[in-house]
């Protein structure tokens, strides 16, 4: 099976730092801009481009590295650009201390600016800045502070990419419909009276779930099984008459007004609907319940269960003679037929929103090509998918790629209990893992999905101890 990938509508998020920052109207230039978090330190190293600065012998220029979080700050040694008469004011009367770099104007061209500071937790996600301001001859401001921004920190964050498979070509589409009938016959007769109490709609059931197959171009219809029921009263040997017969009657019925060949039309019967009984009493509140069910689940043969439940509980039997009786004759049927294939893209995703029972695994597949990973008609076809195949793994595997994506993680769950154990889907547990946070299982999934074969799985690992690494203590 081949397999495609595509990344996550989900946003990226790593460090982000910006390069060839300018300042001073364009004058100056900071480059090379690198932050690096050590155990317990924030290193920050730039390069400070001040050779195109011309700065009055009485004036300088202050730039202040500033680190910016939502509540917390922190000021970094700051670089003073002084004119001649600034610089050497400077030299005479500052105590310039080892934080503060002091570089004279026109005589520098260069800064490496290099600093370090105890890292804090709440420097994660800080911005760094350079304020920047003007000095005049007696240390009075004469500008407009202005600020640059040199450095978000946005910490590493597991970006997934979705591994989908190809499901395998079905060969032959074989559907099927079904549907039960409840035919009203007289009492002890096995022929049909159309107008006969509920025959019309009942009967009409029948012809409509034969049309609607029988008038579609695309299929061809391959059987008609039929198989006739009767209810337990009466002696066995009787029902057996009456089922078979009532069920032979009905063949006739479809094979006259449809001319299928005999070939076509299958009926089988089942003297008395035990089974039906059985769940039938399991739903109900019968003061005699339970004694009945072990009745009916007895090996007894079927006239003494019927002859016992009458006598012992008659208030009980008539219950169910009168209510649940009457369901357990009826007629179930299944119409089998074989769909064409299809090709064209475009037809299929017609088809996929009106009768989507015609398509297969492989064209619902198809469906998608073209469309954009995690579109909303891109999902679509990967959650008709499995409404159309709920227990096939493959079609599950996709679904739950496809919630993912969305941000369903519920949903991908649910899916992903049926996904099976291939390779694919041990990986798209871990996605799922690394995606509700739990790292451990994570790691320990694509390691298990690399080893069976999954090339995606290594990159997941090395994502999966970015982050943990990035976390904070």
């Amino acid at each position: 099976m081949r397999k495609i990938w595509c990344l996550s509508l989900l946003s990226l998020l790593c460090m982000a730092s910006v390069y060839g920052q300018k300042f001073a109207d364009g004058r100056g230039e900071i480059r090379d801009i690198d932050v690096v978090r050590g155990e317990n330190s924030l290193f920050v190293s730039m390069t400070v481009d001040v050779s195109a600065l011309d700065v009055a012998s009485n004036r300088e220029l202050l730039l202040v590295p500033m680190l910016r979080g939502e509540q917390d700050s922190v000021q970094l040694p700051f670089v003073i650009v002084a004119g001649r008469n600034r610089y050497y004011y400077h030299l005479r009367n500052t105590s310039v201390m080892d934080e503060v770099i002091l570089e004279r104007a026109g005589k520098t061209g260069i800064i490496n600016y290099r600093a370090v500071i105890p890292f804090e937790s709440w420097m994660s996600t800080a911005t760094l800045v350079m304020d920047e301001s003007s000095c005049g001859c007696r240390g009075e401001e004469t500008g407009e502070d202005d600020r640059v921004t040199l450095f978000r920190f946005e910490p590493k964050v597991y970006t997934p990419v979705f591994v989908y498979l190809p499901p395998d070509i079905e060969p032959v589409k074989v559907r099927e419909v079904k549907g039960s009938a409840y035919i009203d016959f007289p009492v002890n007769r096995t022929e049909i009276y159309e107008d006969y109490r509920k025959n019309p709609v009942e009967l009409q059931k029948i012809r409509q779930t034969i049309d609607v197959v029988r008038n579609d171009p695309d299929v061809r219809i391959t059987s008609l099984s039929i198989k006739g029921y009767a209810s337990p009263e009466g002696t066995y040997a009787n029902n057996t008459r009456l089922a078979k017969g009532r069920t032979a009657t009905l063949k006739t019925y479809v094979r006259e007004l449809y001319h299928f060949p005999d070939s076509v039309i299958l009926t089988s019967y089942e003297p008395e609907d035990w089974f039906g009984l059985e769940a039938y009493v399991d739903r109900t509140n019968l003061k005699n319940r339970d004694a009945i069910l072990a009745l009916i689940r007895s090996e007894m043969e079927p006239d003494a269960k019927e002859k016992v439940i009458k006598s012992t509980y008659p208030e009980d039997y008539r219950f169910l003679l009168q209510n649940v009786y009457p369901g357990l004759r009826h007629s179930d049927y299944v119409v089998q037929y074989v769909v064409r294939t299809y090709t064209d893209v475009a037809e299929i995703r017609r088809i996929m929103k009106t009768r989507p029972q015609k398509l297969s695994l492989r064209e619902l597949y198809i469906a998608v090509q073209d469309l954009e990973p995690g579109s909303d008609e891109y999902n679509e076809a990967f959650e008709i998918a499995v409404r159309m195949f709920p227990g096939d793994e493959v079609a599950n595997l996709n679904a739950a790629n496809a919630a993912m994506v969305k941000g369903d993680l519920k949903g991908a769950a649910r899916y992903l209990d049926k996904a099976g154990d291939c390779g694919e889907a041990v990986y798209a547990r871990g996605v799922y893992a690394a995606l509700s946070g739990d790292y451990d299982s994570a790691m320990r999934l694509f390691a298990e999905a690399a080893r069976g074969g999954i090339a995606e799985a290594e990159d997941a690992l090395r994502q999966i101890e970015e982050v943990k690494n990035d976390q904070f203590k």
